[in-house]
This record gives C-alpha cells, structure tokens and sequence, in this order.
C-alpha cells in the first residue's frame, strides 16, 4: 500500500499550525524531540520535519510526495510547484523597509540603491517589473541590521506585526505581496499517491470550512423568519423549528465568521432573540 510522505517545517509556529491541522483532520502522528520522521498511526502519511527553505527541492526531486510551507518559499525556491489549497494560517507580508529617518516616496528610491535580503529570486522579479535596477546582498538570517551597519540602504523580508522593524530602526516602505501556508505537491506525484492526496484534501477542506463558518441558533417571531432567511441562507437552507410559545419559531444556520457582527446586527434588528452561536469543528458539503 502507498503512504503519502509530507514534509513540514522542522520547529516554529508553522510546524505547531501544521500539526495541528492534520490533528483536526483525524490523523494521529507518533513524533518524539529530535525526530525527523515519524509515521501516523490511522492514515497513510510520514511525516517528515525539514528546513522550510530545503523543502521545495525535495518536492521537485520526488523525496517527499507533498509539503506545507510558507507561499513567500514556494515563490522564492519553487515557483514552478503548484498551490494545491491555501491554509489559511502563517500570515505575513513580504516587504522592502527603508531606515525610519528616509523620506520615503515610492519605489524609485531603491534605484541603485543595496538592498539586504534572504529573497533574492523573488526582489529581482519585482523590482524588474517596476522598472527598477539594485545591487543585491543575500543574507541568511538577521537581514534588519544590514543598514545599521552600513551593508545596505535598505531591505527586503517577511513582516508579521513590524515589531523587528521598528526595534532596528526600520519602516515599511512598500508591500510586495501577502502570504500565507499554503499545500503543495511534487511534480512527480504518482497516480496512487493522488488518491491519498484527495483525501487528505477532503479532510483539510471540511477543516478549513469549520474554522470559516460559526453555527447560529436563534428565536424569531414567526412573521420575521422569512427576512431572516434572506440573511442567513445557510448551506442549503436554514432549519426552522416551532418553539412551545405560539408564533415564535427556532432557526438553526450557518454564517461566515468573517460577516459574524454585521449579520448579527441584522438579526437583532428583524427581532432576533435569544441568539446562540458556537465554533463548527469540520463541515463537509
């Protein structure tokens, strides 16, 4: 029987988001510290733990079958591997900064200017579609401190909250795209091996739709559950149950998270009472 092998970061918040994804999706691993493989018990999968930035070459050279990793490596190491879903955790940004004191006013500052960077592949592609030349430095780790010391007038690297940037001295200067965790696959992926992908795909999908709805359970009077229906339209439709006082009714629905407050607000205001709501673990469609 085949086993589907998937690499993921070896430590960091990535490695713990994608366990926990493949926990919700019912797959139990066996790791232990210092462990760079592990099997699961109940589903066809290694688990391999790998330096995030080794991962796409292992994905072109058939090592392992399909990864978890951050988009801003796919784009920089792998471009050519395909997004088989985005995850929806691991946000950030990829971005240029500039020391605080510059006075910023757009892209051309950075013409012939050096710029100190871990993304080389990925600056040369966007600075070329600005119409911008730069020398580059490629630097592994600790890009921030590249212009305090001289090496550099700016730099190109991953943003979350903008906290190290601000501690260097730095600012934001221009946003070159957002990424996130994102599943991938290798070119060579066998037939048999897809199978597997497809189901461990199903899973994840069911997941992410449970994290992107929340369950809502309110009381209406009867008059009003039409109009409410026209807000909460549910998967297919609301479920409408009659309650023991005469002419109210319970309705039972599904609402995306990221409309929770403005939908709510249109249910108090049709006479909602009584509204319920709680997380949804998986939903499959």
């Amino acid at each position: 029987m085949s086993t589907l092998k998937i690499a993921i970061q070896k430590s960091g918040r990535l490695n713990e988001d994608s366990l926990q994804l493949l926990k919700e999706c019912g797959i139990s691993i066996d790791h232990r510290n210092a462990q760079l493989k592990a099997t699961a018990r109940n589903f066809p999968l290694e688990v391999f733990y790998l330096r995030n930035g080794d991962i796409p070459q292992y994905l072109q050279d058939g090592v392992v079958d399909i990864a978890i990793l951050g988009e801003n490596t796919l784009i920089e190491k792998g471009e050519d591997l395909p997004i088989v879903e985005r995850l929806g955790f691991s946000k950030c940004k990829v971005s240029l900064a500039v020391p605080k004191e510059v006075d910023y006013t757009g892209i051309e500052y950075f013409k012939n200017k050096r710029i100190a960077t871990t993304y080389t592949n990925t600056l040369d592609k966007f600075l070329k579609e600005k119409g911008v030349q730069a020398s580059y430095h490629k630097i592994a780790g600790s890009v921030e401190i590249a212009p305090n010391i001289g090496l550099a007038d700016g730099i190109c690297d991953i943003v979350s909250s903008g906290g190290t940037l601000f501690a260097n001295g730095l600012k934001e200067a221009e946003v070159m795209f957002w990424s996130e965790a994102v599943l991938t696959k290798s070119p060579v992926l066998t037939l048999d091996k897809q199978v597997l992908l497809d189901k461990l795909q199903f899973r994840i999908q069911s997941v992410l739709k449970g994290r992107a709805n929340r369950y809502v359970l309110l009381n209406a009077p009867n008059d009003k559950v039409e109009a409410i229906i026209k807000i909460i339209p549910g998967m297919k439709s609301p479920t409408v149950l009659p309650l023991a006082k005469a002419g109210w009714s319970s309705v039972h629905t599904v609402i995306p998270k990221n409309k929770f407050w403005e939908i709510i607000d249109e249910l108090k205001v049709l006479g909602a009472e009584g509204i319920l709501t709680t997380e949804i673990e998986k939903m499959v469609l």
